[in-house]
């Protein structure tokens, strides 16, 4: 089993800070909770729910058309489109279209894709600065940090933590906590840098393939201001944003920020069909593994996703173990499906960071059956031989004995029996790795089966 990447281990060290740990924990569930208020102020919220799932599992088994359809129609309103295979040719094509128009200095939005790519680095290694001009980017990236989370990417951080940040790199008061102070010092630095920016680049939310437009939804308005104030704005999306009509938008576009931030709208749904007066578009579509779910049965479907992060603010070990013990671009349980089945030897852990409690599935927007997929990248890595030995063994002998019901039986009776009489250094030595941070609870006399078979629970 690779050790490069193993979020039992990373996830060890954030709940060491009980203090973190649990303030993490209530603001993600503080979310959760709005998000449930949201979603029950819309008697539809369930019939979106399924349209968003028929809209985007259609538009996925149609891909190959209504990308050229998408393609066909921007292109006649004058934007260039590419397509990259991998994140190295997105990178390229970027760098390839800024060195053209000789920038030196690139603001850029939310954009978890770019993310994906390491694009930042690549450009900055070439010679071009690049600034993060969503709030919460640009304290992890003054931070030299990557996002712990998609819609909140610095979530994992303290008004504290925010200040000192300030303080070292904008010449913020030190020791001033207050969030308006610093919104405000951070307001007036991008402001400079959206003026002085030969190029914007942006995400995508949703792409229209009857229009030839992109939607890119912030809370900010920071992504049409790197759109509309530079001359040249390129936007990068995966090939899975495509929606097929401007009528289906109106589904999505109830649905996301519910189920993000528990908000009705983002403050800003923006339409870019063009490039400003005088200016270029260009839109780069990229396929870096995507295409292999497409062809999976059982993970196809995690291309619905529409990245609202709501299955993150519900996961309770997303909450207690934070968004940089995955170690992948996109934490949680959307990120645990698509690291391992992308990179099973680098991410076999993620699958087992998941209690199969399913609440990832039933607050999902677009109703992706995430645990079910979690539950089988289990079985593909254990066939693979791509989990802990010991893990391994542990789930053929269990499997072996819960096969054979009478020997089962037999081995609850004993254990009942045994177990309770044994001492705690036998009990929790070094080898139960369970027993870290647990305890056994106290055995019942009798078992469940015991009391049905006995009529003891007609109460």
């Amino acid at each position: 089993m690779s050790t490069n990447h193993n979020h039992s281990n990373n996830a060890q060290i954030f709940v060491a800070n009980d203090e973190r740990m649990h303030w993490h924990d209530q603001a993600l569930w503080f979310v959760r909770e709005k998000r449930d208020r949201a979603s029950k102020s819309i008697p539809e919220w369930e019939n979106l729910r399924e349209f968003a799932n028929q809209i985007k599992t259609h538009t996925m088994a149609n891909l190959d058309k209504y990308i050229l359809e998408f393609e066909e129609n921007a292109t006649k309103k004058g934007i260039k489109v590419h397509f990259a295979m991998d994140a190295k040719e997105h990178n390229e094509i970027v760098y390839n279209i800024l060195n053209s128009h000789n920038v030196k200095k690139l603001v850029k939005s939310k954009s978890m894709l770019t993310e994906e790519c390491h694009l930042n680095p690549y450009l900055e290694s070439k010679g071009i600065e690049v600034i993060d001009t969503d709030l919460g980017e640009r304290i992890v990236q003054l931070r030299n940090e990557p996002p712990s989370h998609i819609v909140l990417p610095a979530i994992h951080l303290k008004k504290s933590d925010v200040s000192d940040t300030f303080h070292k790199h904008l010449g913020t008061e030190l020791g001033n906590y207050d969030p308006t102070y610093l919104t405000r010092a951070a307001r007036s630095a991008l402001r400079e840098d959206f003026l002085t920016a030969q190029a914007g680049l942006t995400g995508v939310n949703f792409a229209i393939a009857n229009t030839g437009g992109v939607v890119v939804c912030t809370n900010e308005g920071n992504a049409d201001m790197g759109a509309s104030v530079p001359k040249l704005h390129i936007a990068s999306m995966g090939m899975e944003k495509i929606i097929p009509r401007l009528e289906d938008l109106s589904v999505f576009t109830r649905l996301l920020a519910r189920s993000a931030t528990g908000q009705p709208i983002t403050s800003y749904t923006s339409h870019f069909h063009s490039s400003v007066e005088g200016g270029e578009m260009h839109i780069i579509i990229v396929d870096n593994k995507r295409s292999q779910f497409l062809a999976s049965h059982k993970n196809k479907k995690a291309l619905n996703c529409i990245r609202c992060g709501a299955c993150m603010n519900t996961c309770p070990v997303y909450r207690r173990s934070g968004g940089h013990s995955y170690e992948y671009v996109i934490p949680g349980p959307i990120g645990s499906i698509l690291g391992s089945a992308r990179h099973p030897d680098s991410h076999n852990s993620l699958p087992f960071a998941c209690t199969l409690c399913g609440s990832c599935t039933n607050v999902c927007p677009v109703k992706i059956d995430l645990d079910s997929q979690l539950y089988s990248l289990r079985q593909d890595l254990g066939n693979a031989n791509l989990i802990d030995s010991k893990k391994k063994m542990a789930m053929k002998v269990t499997t072996w004995l819960m096969n054979k019901p009478t020997l089962f039986e037999m081995a609850g009776k004993m254990a009942r029996f045994i177990v309770p009489k044994l001492p705690n250094s036998i009990l929790y030595n070094k080898s139960n790795v369970w027993g870290k941070q647990r305890e056994l609870p106290k055995m019942p006399k009798k078992s469940f089966k015991e009391m049905f078979r006995n009529g003891e629970l007609d109460d």
